[in-house]
């Protein structure tokens, strides 16, 4: 897959990533409007979130409790406030397409090493997919393929062959379907198709 092809899905997560959270933004300003107090316990809380930092550096654990105390009970406030308005816990955060990477197209694995995200890559398969003109493969498989589309008769001559192209083309269709039965297998062969475009 072409870096072009990468940069361009990764400016889309990007302007994916930005929407979702000014959408969420804009849904913080709206309800903080109808619904002050719900401001000002953000407010404590982003407080309560600089002095745990500030303790922390300074190594001043005793009053690291009555923070985390005070946190927890101006979170479940906030869940009560949200839940009496009939707004989910998570209203006022962003509505990302994917919630594991945050539309950023990259996690950390175990080991805290960036890695592709799962949505990315289907998205680059499917990238790769659509270019590679497979698309159609619902109207156009093994099921719907018409044997009958060839001729039944044999003609050394014309063909180079002792048998007709409809009995090769079964012959080709039959090692084809095996070699998808067996596409784990590492050692079974490739195929290899050869002659003019447009030919069949």
């Amino acid at each position: 897959m072409s870096n072009e092809v990468l940069n361009s899905l990764l400016k889309e997560y990007e302007q994916k990533k930005l929407k979702a959270e000014l959408d969420a933004e804009k849904r913080k300003e709206d309800l903080y409007q109808k619904i002050p107090k719900l401001q000002q316990i953000e407010d404590e809380l982003n407080s309560f979130a600089i002095l745990t930092a500030k303790n922390i550096l300074l190594h001043n654990t005793s009053s690291l409790e009555e923070l985390k105390q005070k946190a927890e009970k101006l979170k479940y406030e906030k869940a009560c406030i949200l839940h009496d308005t009939n707004l989910s816990s998570d209203y006022l955060k962003p509505n990302y397409e994917c919630s594991i990477c945050k539309d950023t197209g990259y996690v950390s694995n175990d080991s805290y090493k960036t890695q592709m995200c799962n949505c990315l890559k289907q998205k680059l398969l499917d990238a790769s997919f659509h270019k590679s003109n497979m698309t159609n493969l619902n109207k156009e498989n093994f099921d719907t393929f018409n044997e009958r589309l060839f001729s039944d008769e044999i003609d050394v001559a014309k063909y180079r062959f002792n048998i007709s192209p409809r009995d090769n083309i079964k012959n080709i269709k039959e090692k084809c379907m095996q070699f998808v039965e067996d596409f784990d297998n590492p050692d079974s062969k490739n195929l290899l198709f050869t002659g003019n475009t447009g030919l069949r």
